[in-house]
Parts: C-alpha cells; structure tokens; sequence
C-alpha cells in the first residue's frame, strides 16, 4: 500500500484552496469592518459638529444641559448598532470558517478511513487488533469533535441571546431616560 504522487498532489491542493478559502473571508469580514468604521467615524464627526453648533446655539444655562443629555442618547443608540455590527461580521465569518473547517475535517476522515481500509487488506495476519484500535480512536476523535462543535454552537446561541438581551436592556434605558 502505497500514497501515490497524485495523492499527494490532491492533498496539497485540498489544503491550499481551504487556506485561500479561509484567507477570503478573513479578506471579506476585513472589508465589512473598514465599512462599518468608515461609516462610524463619519457619522460620528457629522454629529460632533451638529452637536457643537447646538450647544453653542444654546440661550441660557437650562437650554445647554437639556441639549447634552439629549444628544447622548442618539449617540447611545449608534454605539450599539456599531458593537452589534461588529458582533454580526463577527459571528457570520466564524459561521463561515466553521463550515470550511467541518468540511475538511469530513473529507480528512474519509480518505483517512480508506486508506485504513487500504492497509487492513495488505496487512499481516494478527494485525486486527491494532487496525481496529486504531478505528476506535478515529470514532472517539469524530465524536470528541462533534461534542465540541455542538458546545461551540451552543455558546454562540447563548452569546447572540445575551447580545440581544443587552441591546434592548440599553434601548430600554435610553427611551426611559428621554422620556424622563
């Protein structure tokens, strides 16, 4: 039993296209960010100098600290649109990243397990054991990393859950504190 240059040659290509694979999102989650930046820092000196030419428009000592603690709460509510746009590039290129990942993993299992299967025909007598050793520490392997994928998608469920919790919590508290 031997690995053919082919073999090697279609491993190699496997692993270079997943790292191009990888190194496009990363590029892509890249770009969303600068935009999301951008347009943070753009809005946000937009509404520093509206801002200013408010409180210097103020008349009197009343008019200018009603003004501040009511330009604090758009300002609020633009943070957390920013950290939850931050926090969806986030979370779609680890989807993303993940699903590659998974993929690979899948397809290293399959040929890991053919070549297995390979070997077990050209074996020596006796031999069983150890190929059906080996078996079971790639099952224990596949199921270990199932365990973890499914803790890791948990955890992510909980996090946006509790992202979204918070988001509201602090809307909640703006629109009480501008009612007020």
């Amino acid at each position: 039993m031997y690995v053919t240059p082919e073999q090697i040659q279609a491993a190699g290509k496997a692993n270079v296209e997943t790292m191009l694979s990888f190194a496009q999102m990363q590029f892509a989650a890249i770009e969303k960010l600068a935009s999301l930046n951008a347009n943070a820092v753009k809005t946000a000196f937009e509404d520093s100098l509206s801002n200013a030419r408010a409180l210097f428009g103020a008349k009197d000592v009343q008019e200018f600290v009603g003004l501040q603690s009511t330009l604090a709460t758009p300002a609020i509510e633009k943070a957390i649109a920013y950290s939850k746009g931050v926090y969806e590039v986030a979370t779609e290129t680890n989807a993303e990243m993940s699903k590659v990942a998974e993929k690979r993993v899948a397809e290293w299992n399959e040929n890991f397990t053919t070549l297995l299967d390979k070997a077990v025909k050209n074996a020596p007598a006796g031999s069983d054991v150890a190929v059906a050793g080996i078996k079971s520490m790639l099952a224990a392997a596949n199921s270990a990393y199932d365990n973890f994928s499914k803790v890791t998608k948990q955890a992510t469920e909980i996090a946006e859950a509790n992202v979204a919790a918070a988001t509201e919590t602090v809307k909640g508290l703006a629109k009480a504190k501008k009612a007020a």
